[in-house]
């Protein structure tokens, strides 16, 4: 049975083709997406190993789990008494924060969160030319900077720490292996007196450096460590810190691996459908063969086992492929990111045995199953039925079982879907409708099929006989159009889901904009970092502000857990917000009050006049009196007034500051803004149309990824219009060759063909808009619901929609080439002799 198992592959090699490249295809990219994951990964952890090399313990701000650090410095006693640890070999005192170099052009030099300035320290920072900085105006910067950038010693140079551009020179360019500078940033040296002003306070510190004296763990001295240290502090080996580093740094790229892996997934899911088709076509061709095995004494079990032996065989040739070409799309995935700007370190491509099994697994495991059904269903037919046909077309029976089963997942998936965009945690619900609803109309798309293509019946026959032969076609076998539509269906419906989800998403944001945010500037850090204190009251200070308020955000430790606290200048924040509250209201004129968020308070049990109890990140502890509850979509938790947070904090810093100016947003506003911060390229000035564009921005650069990726699934739905053509030209044969011979000529055929593949691609693209705009509304619905957004309503992109359904047009047209082309050549006389 192998053997006859290995003549069949080799004997259908052509109609195996497809198959082949659709798996291939979703092998490749996740194989390709590990490749490139492990590769990252692997070369930003080498990366940070060395980077902190010399560093056995650091003391610290202690970190909740969120990142968020309580902001505490290190004093020059901690330093002593850590330098007289037993074990400790010895301890350095540094320092590190936000610190904008600007290019020649003026523009941020590296990217903005990993733009570092610290203070020189000669065992971590070797000079490659010049000396390090010895003074307040000197400054040192990593070879990668000085080569991306184009300066060396001597020159001077535009940089800002979060306040007013500062002019420095360049004393010297070092090495380093910093993970942050392999990942795109720069690094830049101060002496450590500047280093302290700039980023701390005199005579103290950010972090304290430990190395460990030879017999003594980096475990052991962090446990001695533990025991000096302040409230708000924490030690924390090196393993740890390139550990985290090398984590933040790779997630840089998880998102596009997570898109990768996904889209590969879909399109290998779409393969399926192709898979399927292929083997029960092949299983219908070769009955009587497999009936004269059974005949001749061959089992059910050995029949089934020779359909599947020959998936395998498909699937380890495709898995083989798609592994090769992973590796390839791993590596061009890498030097496209890189030509476009983005930097990542610098290390071999990594091809693990992780991609070599997933590519095995996926590529074998796929196969199989979707040939398994073809397999048993071909095993189950006895042979006297299968020699003489009685089994080919299905009993009206089996049609109203399945019809009625498709009918059943469909209205309990949709109505799943559509119970579970009222829930506020409908998620799991409206996916698991999702998926059945899906395999409803799956199951009905034959049924469905008959009706739909028979309405384009009068527009067919407009060609004459090749349009009405092509409607005949197209229904003939409901099942084979069904699967054949169903990759098509699937692509479409996803990217009109996302097309749908993007343009509410576009709509509400404007909305929302323009009733909650009344200021005409928001001032941030191109970080995302916090400001230099005093920038609000830098800005108060100008002719053309009105009203002016920071937001802080405070580690708080509230009931057992780590809360960020915000603080406003609520005096006069209802200028610059519009916050809904439900009940109450700030009291600015009352010390120790807060306000909270709608959802917050009902699973607190919070209610007006309530004390809540506050662990500052100095330590001190309060409560805070519960006055106003608010709604809110995005922005939620506890809010208060600065007055109310400052006295905790070491460093007063602002996360963003919105601003109120009198004529309203202006070019001039804008100039007078950014002369009175310094032009510091460090600081963005937003207006309300700024903030909007930026988020709908960064949403049109997901959907165009999501597109770019999902239209594998295309390409796959293409491939499975080609087979199904390919093979029903071949079982058409005698057919084709019986019109010719009365009268049909090569280019009616060719029409005839490319009429049945337009009529069952406009028919899975139109299904695939239909789900695709039912599914982004309902996305669409149910986070409305979960963030207590209103507004939200479905907006149709017309234009969008006919650009898919010319695209589902193209699809058929494009796979029609070449089997129209065959059987336009078919031999008449050799086709009417065909069996």
């Amino acid at each position: 049975m192998f053997r006859t198992a290995l003549r069949n592959v080799l004997a259908h090699k052509a109609r195996l083709l497809m198959t082949v490249l659709a798996v291939m295809l979703g092998v490749a990219f996740v194989s390709g997406t590990l490749v490139f994951t492990t590769t990252i990964s692997d070369a930003y952890t080498r990366s940070s190993e060395k980077s902190f090399g010399g560093v056995d313990v650091q003391l610290r701000a202690a970190r909740s789990g969120a990142g968020h650090d309580t902001g505490r410095l290190l004093d020059a006693g901690l330093l002593g008494r850590a330098r007289a640890l037993p074990g400790a070999a010895s301890a350095t005192g540094s320092l590190s924060g936000f610190a904008a170099l600007a290019g020649e052009d003026g523009r941020l030099a590296g990217d903005g969160w990993a733009t570092i300035g610290a203070n020189h320290d000669d065992s971590r920072y070797p000079m490659r030319e010049g000396t390090p900085p010895r003074s307040d105006g000197e400054i040192a910067i990593d070879a990668r900077t000085a080569a991306r950038t184009g300066y060396g010693v001597g020159d001077t140079v535009r940089l800002s720490v979060s306040g007013p551009v500062l002019k420095e020179r360049v004393t010297g360019v070092f090495s380093t292996d910093d993970g942050n500078v392999a990942a795109g940033g720069t690094l830049t040296l101060f002496d450590t007196a500047t280093a302290q002003r700039l980023f701390a306070e005199p005579g103290r510190f950010t972090e304290v450096d430990l190395t460990a004296e030879p017999g003594t763990s980096p475990e052991q001295l962090r446990q001695r460590a533990g025991k000096l240290l302040p409230h708000g502090v924490e030690a924390v080996t090196g393993t740890q810190l390139a550990a985290e580093q090398a984590d933040r740094n790779a997630a840089s790229v998880s998102t596009l691996s997570q898109v990768l892996l996904a889209c590969a997934g879909i399109a290998l899911f779409v393969g399926t459908f192709l898979i399927v088709n292929t083997f029960t076509m092949l299983v219908a061709q070769r009955t009587k063969e497999l009936a004269l095995l059974r005949a001749v004494g061959a089992t059910r079990r050995q029949v089934t086992r020779s359909v599947l032996v020959e998936a395998v065989l498909v699937g380890l040739v495709a898995s083989a492929a798609g592994l090769a070409v992973g590796v390839g799309v791993g590596a061009a995935v890498r030097a496209v990111l890189s030509a476009t700007g983005s930097t990542l370190p610098d290390g071999p491509l990594v091809v693990g045995a992780t991609p070599a099994i997933a590519a095995s697994a996926l590529g074998v495991g796929v196969t199989l199953l979707a040939a398994w059904l073809p397999a048993r269903r071909a095993a189950k037919i006895p042979p006297v039925a299968a020699m003489s046909s009685v089994h080919a077309q299905a009993t009206v029976r089996s049609l109203v079982v399945r019809n009625a089963f498709g009918a059943a997942l469909a209205a309990v998936g949709g109505g799943l879907v559509i119970a579970a965009t009222a829930m506020a945690d409908g998620d799991l619900w409206l996916g698991l409708g999702a998926v059945l609803l899906l395999a409803g109309v799956f199951v009905l798309t034959p049924l469905l099929s008959r009706p739909v293509i028979a309405a384009a019946g009068p527009l067919l026959r407009r060609f004459g006989v090749a349009g009405t032969l092509a409607g005949q076609n197209a229904v003939r076998n409901p099942r084979r159009t069904a699967a054949t539509a169903s990759a098509l269906t699937i692509g479409l419906a996803l990217i009109t889901g996302l097309t749908v989800i993007g343009a509410g998403a576009d709509k509400v944001t404007h909305e929302m904009a323009a009733g909650d945010w009344r200021a005409d500037y928001r001032v941030s850090m191109a970080n995302s970092g916090p400001l230099a204190a005093g920038t609000d009251a830098t800005l108060s200070k100008l002719d053309e502000v009105v009203a002016v308020s920071p937001r802080r955000e405070v580690p708080a430790r509230i009931d057992s857990s780590v809360q960020t606290v915000v603080g406003f200048d609520t005096a006069g924040i209802d200028k610059l917000l519009g916050i809904d509250f439900t009940e109450g209201g700030f009291a600015p004129d009352r010390g120790g009050t807060a306000v909270v968020d709608e959802e917050t308070a009902t699973a607190k049990g919070w209610r007006l006049g309530d004390t809540i109890d506050v662990t500052w990140p100095d330590g001190a502890r309060g409560g805070l009196e519960l006055t106003g509850v608010y709604r809110s979509a995005f922005d939620d938790g506890v809010k208060t007034d600065i007055s109310v947070t400052d006295p905790h904090l070491d460093r007063i810093a602002d996360t963003e500051i919105f601003v109120k100016t009198s004529g309203g947003p202006s070019e001039a506003t804008k100039r007078t803004l950014r002369t009175a911060l310094g032009d510091s390229p460090a600081i963005l000035i937003e207006d309300k149309q700024e903030l909007v564009d930026g988020i709908t921005g960064t949403v049109g650069i997901v959907l165009n990824i999501l597109y770019g990726m999902l239209a594998l699934t295309v390409v796959v739905a293409v491939l499975g219009v080609v087979n199904t053509l390919a093979m029903s030209v071949h079982e058409r044969a005698q057919e084709i060759g019986l019109l010719r011979a009365i009268g049909l000529d090569r280019a009616g055929v060719k029409r005839m063909v490319r009429l049945e593949s337009l009529a069952i691609s406009l028919f899975g693209g139109a299904l695939g808009v239909g789900l695709g705009v039912f599914f982004g509304w309902a996305v669409g619905k149910l986070v409305a619901t979960m963030q207590g957004i209103d507004s939200w309503t479905l907006v149709l992109p017309w234009g969008r929609l006919a650009l898919f359904l010319a695209v589902a047009a193209l699809v058929g047209v494009i796979a029609a080439l070449w089997p129209a082309r065959r059987a336009a050549r078919l031999d008449m006389l050799a086709a009417i002799q065909a069996e």
